[in-house]
């Protein structure tokens, strides 16, 4: 057996039992236990961790266990964006899936999907596995993921805004929200047949989902909707993109809105 004190980034201590935030934590662990399995075992999934040092040293989570000394753990920085940039959300995540896919970023969802089913995804499609659910990101073949604090889904999209930096690469109303497939843009004249009267002579931006033949175009929900984005995509900045500004970038991307 092997004592080793374990002190956590102040934005980690939230995810330990209660008992044992805002101090030191020493544990007794079993021989041949790694760095991983000792941060998990305390409730930190390792998806939420950065650099650990052991007595000073940077080291990996596969590392293991010194016989005695002290563990540092640093909470995972903001990430900048790199491609492949695949969003897979769990059940619990459903409504805010839906808010990724507005932002134009390649989502899935399934609430039956069972964690195992996730973890094969993740590890085979290199998904970036959002979830409320700290056991399925300690999963070892969930290499990309976060858990997501947040209970209400426009702070949730939010956080996952700010720890990811996905201002800067959002694509909005370049998806399907239903389908998650990219849409098409149409003519006024591909769309006529499909769409009211009063729209067809309102509105000359429409796009469509190949996959379930949705058309969308820049009506008063599709406004509303902007509204809510723009102030997801800009925390801080708490405005949102004015329409015509919008419909513009919509027309340049060939992205669209309901």
């Amino acid at each position: 057996m092997q004592t080793v004190v374990l002190t956590f980034d102040s934005s980690l201590t939230p995810l330990l039992p209660l008992a044992l935030r805002g101090h030191p934590v020493a544990r007794t662990w079993a021989d041949g236990a790694t760095l991983k399995h000792a941060i998990e075992a305390l409730g930190v999934p390792h998806t939420e961790v950065g650099q650990v040092l052991v007595d000073g040293a940077p080291m990996g989570l596969e590392a293991m266990l010194p016989g005695r000394g002290h563990v540092a753990v640093s909470a995972v920085a903001p990430l900048v964006p790199t491609a492949p940039l695949h969003f897979l959300c769990d059940a619990h995540l459903g409504a805010t899936a839906r808010l990724l896919r507005m932002a134009g970023f390649d989502t899935a969802y399934d609430n039956n999907y069972a964690d195992a089913a996730i973890e094969a995804l993740a590890q085979g499609e290199d998904w970036i596995v959002l979830s409320r659910d700290r056991e399925l990101l300690k999963r070892r073949g969930i290499r990309r993921g976060a858990f997501i604090r947040a209970r209400e889904p426009q702070a949730q999209m939010r956080e996952i805004v700010m720890r990811l930096r996905l201002a800067d690469v959002a694509k909005p109303f370049s998806r399907c929200l239903e389908c998650n497939v990219p849409l098409r843009m149409l003519s006024p004249e591909e769309a006529s047949a499909s769409v009211p009267p009063r729209v067809r002579e309102r509105q000359r931006l429409f796009s469509t989902c190949d996959a379930c033949r949705r058309i969308y175009w820049p009506g008063s929900h599709w406004a509303r909707m902007n509204a809510v984005l723009a102030d997801m995509l800009s925390p801080q900045a708490g405005v949102s993109i004015d329409p015509p500004e919008a419909a513009e970038r919509m027309s340049r991307t060939g992205s669209a809105g309901a």
